[in-house]
């Protein structure tokens, strides 16, 4: 397992505050020493669950043209034919994925193709299972086809998650399983999938990123 990219920063100024807290605790509480080792067990345990957050774990990814695989851990919330306004204008298949504080939250390209839209919208942080963060929340569109399909993804911002980050632009030329992007602390991803697609998942089911296939073409 290795640590993403993204959280090097927010991990050590993690560090420097919990130590700074430490120091000052020690200082000033020295004389009550029961006091300062309960500050540091949870600094610790506080500092580990922040480190987990930006974790990379090693696996064996699925691949397959006419697979969609799952772009993030989660768990699958919704499974429904809805409107899609933003690219493809018309009824779509959607699948969304929610992602808890626990999950990996490294984003995954489901297929392989071409990068047709890229975008990022500004927005509220409603919780990641409410029905319309997936249109008022921060967010960032991704659309990716090939000679079989066209597919959007969308990372969702919630309740706890304030950044997304996505590494795409339109033109750019993907492979199944690279990285997409990162979602710090959880929220939920999105797929929109054409109607008729053959949805190899069920609501509640656990997903991993990489691994699980969500459909297939």
């Amino acid at each position: 397992m290795k640590i993403h990219r993204e959280g090097f920063a927010t991990i050590s100024l993690v560090f420097l505050v919990l130590a700074l807290i430490n120091g000052a605790v020690f200082y000033w509480l020295g004389a009550i020493p029961a006091v300062g080792y309960a500050i540091l067990i949870f600094s610790i345990l506080f500092f580990l669950f922040i480190v987990s957050f930006f974790r990379v774990p090693a696996r064996q990814y699925t691949t397959g043209d006419n697979l969609v695989i799952s772009p993030c851990d989660g768990k699958v919330v919704v499974i429904e034919e809805v409107f899609e306004p933003e690219y493809f204008q018309d009824k779509r298949l959607q699948v969304s994925i929610f992602m808890s504080p626990a999950n990996v939250h490294v984003n995954r390209n489901p297929i392989s193709g071409t990068v047709k839209l890229s975008q990022y919208h500004a927005g509220k942080y409603l919780v990641a299972w409410h029905p319309k963060s997936s249109t008022e929340n921060e967010r960032h569109s991704v659309v990716i086809g090939n000679q079989k399909t066209d597919i959007l993804v969308r990372q969702i911002a919630g309740a706890l998650a304030r950044r997304i980050v996505n590494y795409l632009k339109p033109g750019m030329q993907v492979n199944q399983n690279e990285e997409m992007g990162f979602i710090k602390f959880g929220s939920r991803v999105d797929l929109y999938l054409p109607l008729g697609t053959e949805v190899t998942v069920q609501l509640e089911q656990v997903v991993k990123g990489g691994q699980t296939v969500i459909a297939k073409i």
